[in-house]
This record gives structure tokens, C-alpha cells and sequence, in this order.
């Protein structure tokens, strides 16, 4: 991997961005990929792509964040690769945890772009999140060595009873959004979003120990 796409709001350079959108096809995020088109056909709205960095469909961990913020379609990605305090704390926090990229899945709660163009930031209504659990079923079936969900943040927590429904005894962690505004609030914070990661990359290990050689 090139050291240069290995740190944070690394799709800031132009150069970087250019090699990931060239990456955007490979057969590892293909049916992640058509998925996003399939939900932004139906939703008329932007759905940005998986990351071609992480794991796609080999994914054991699905990281849900709450909707593509206003500013995702510069890259077209969600990942933890983009130019946003929320991105670059998310990279760290993952590293810290030593939850490889192969293994991981990001993901947002309401996938498609919420916001009007040029509107402010804002959290998904009720409403918006019951709509978007309609492609959890269809998202899940992609992923079948998934051994563990983190839901960050208030609205991907409500994924909690519908994941529950689909996936009997798949573990589900909830963890803050680790966006700059939560983060600094106080430390307890970022202390339970490593709490959460850990015990994501505990289980990890353990399915792996588990697994047929």
C-alpha cells in the first residue's frame, strides 16, 4: 500500500482521489457499488461508493455512520480517506484498534445524501432512518463473513431491533460518532469509541481463531 494513502484526509490530494476512483470498480465492491446506485435510483439522491480501500463484500466488520455529509460527493466515497475532522478521527481510531482495512465495511445508516445543495448539515429525521432499513437486508446479504456491526452514533443505533431481526446473534457494539462536535465534548467520548473498537477487534481475533484452518 502506498504510504501516502495511509494517513488522514489523504483524499485531499488530488492525485490520491484520482487513484481511488480508478480503484472503484474492482470486483470487491462491485455488488456494494450497484447497491448504492440501486437506493440512489430509488431514493433520487446521491449515494457515495464503498471505499475499494477496505474490504467490500470480504468484510467481518460493518462500521455504520449516520448519512453522507453535504460536502461527500467531492470524493464520492464513504470513507475514513476523506478531507473532515469525522474522517480523520475515524482513521485513527481504526488504526489504534489494529482493525485492518480488509476487514472493514463503512457504511452510513441512511445512505443517500439528505441534504439540499448548499443546506447545512443536519442528522437524518425519523422518518429518513425507518426508510433507509429497508436496504440493511439487501446490504447484509453482500457480506457474508461478517462477524461484527458498529453502529456509531445516535441514528445508526436505531439499526439495533432491525439488525437484530436479520441477523440473529450477529454482535452489535454502539459506539458515539466520532465527529469533531461529540468528540470534544468530553473524553469519555473518544474513551468509549476505543472501548468499542477494541472489543470489535477482540471478537475478530477470536472468529479467526475459530475458524476451519
Amino acid at each position: 500500500m502506498r504510504p501516502e494513502l495511509e494517513a488522514p484526509k489523504s483524499l485531499a490530494d488530488p492525485a490520491a482521489l484520482a487513484t481511488r476512483r480508478e480503484m472503484a470498480f474492482l470486483p470487491h465492491v462491485a455488488p456494494i457499488r450497484a447497491l448504492a446506485r440501486r437506493i440512489a435510483a430509488e431514493r433520487g439522491a446521491p449515494v457515495p461508493d464503498p471505499d475499494p480501500m477496505d474490504g467490500g463484500v470480504n468484510a467481518r466488520l460493518l462500521l455504520l455512520l449516520e448519512t453522507p455529509g453535504p460536502m461527500v460527493l467531492r470524493a464520492g466515497f464513504v470513507t475514513r480517506d476523506s478531507a473532515n475532522g469525522t474522517a480523520a478521527n475515524l482513521f485513527r481510531f481504526l488504526r489504534e484498534a489494529n482493525l485492518p482495512r480488509a476487514d472493514t465495511l463503512i457504511w452510513n445508516a441512511v445512505p443517500w445524501v439528505i441534504h439540499a445543495p448548499g443546506a447545512l448539515n443536519r442528522a437524518p429525521r425519523r422518518s429518513e432512518a425507518r426508510e433507509a432499513e429497508r436496504y440493511l437486508a439487501p446490504l447484509l446479504d453482500l457480506l457474508p463473513r461478517l462477524a461484527v456491526v458498529i453502529l456509531a452514533g445516535r441514528v445508526a443505533g436505531q439499526c439495533a431491533p432491525a439488525l437484530a431481526d436479520l441477523r440473529p446473534g450477529l454482535p452489535v457494539i454502539t459506539i458515539p460518532h466520532p465527529s469533531p462536535t461529540y468528540v470534544c465534548t468530553s473524553p469519555e467520548v473518544p474513551a468509549r469509541i476505543r472501548r468499542g473498537l477494541a472489543e470489535a477487534a477482540v471478537m475478530l481475533r477470536r472468529e479467526i481463531r475459530r475458524s476451519p484452518a
